[in-house]
């Protein structure tokens, strides 16, 4: 609320230097604001009594706005990236995948490695468990297991972040 806007019977008014001006009627805190060529804007409205400031409305919005972004530019949303793996996967391919992890970990995201069994492959879970282990062991150096590795159907997914 600004200016006329205000309909308290008394404010504490704070002035464009900081300073306590006093408690005193709105009224007479708008006509101090208006004499100064400013706004007269109500800062803490939950404040017993409620706590007005005499400021430039327009440059405050400014500022504002200013730091909504700046505070939204310094967010990063944390992307999860997906790797698919077979248990019977080939030392070079698992060295290809893990040098893609690598680029995703630097990047700041977090990888959901997914080893997918068909058919028979069910019966051997733990060859499975193995590839993720020395997948792993090729990352140990730039990522931690942030979920460990589990069955989720028929698929044994793991997940990795980069270490601190």
């Amino acid at each position: 609320m600004i200016n006329e806007q205000i309909r308290d019977r008394e404010v504490r008014v704070i002035g464009q230097d900081g300073e306590q001006l006093g408690i005193m009627s709105a009224k007479e805190a708008y006509l101090m604001a208006r004499d100064a060529d400013l706004d007269l804007v109500k800062i803490a409205p939950g404040a017993k009594p409620p706590v007005c400031k005499i400021i430039n409305y327009g440059k405050y919005r400014y500022e504002q706005a200013r730091k909504e972004k700046e505070a939204k530019r310094k967010q990063r949303t944390i992307e999860v990236k997906e790797i698919r793996l077979s248990p019977n996967i080939d030392t070079n391919d698992l060295n290809t995948k893990a040098n893609q992890v690598r680029k995703f970990l630097s990047k700041g995201d977090k990888v959901k490695v997914t080893l997918r069994f068909r058919g028979r492959e069910m019966a051997h879970k733990d060859v499975g468990r193995e590839v993720l282990n020395s997948f792993y062991e090729k990352l140990g150096d730039v990522a931690t297991i942030d979920k460990e590795a589990k069955m989720e159907g028929r698929s044994m997914i793991m997940f990795l972040t980069a270490t601190k």
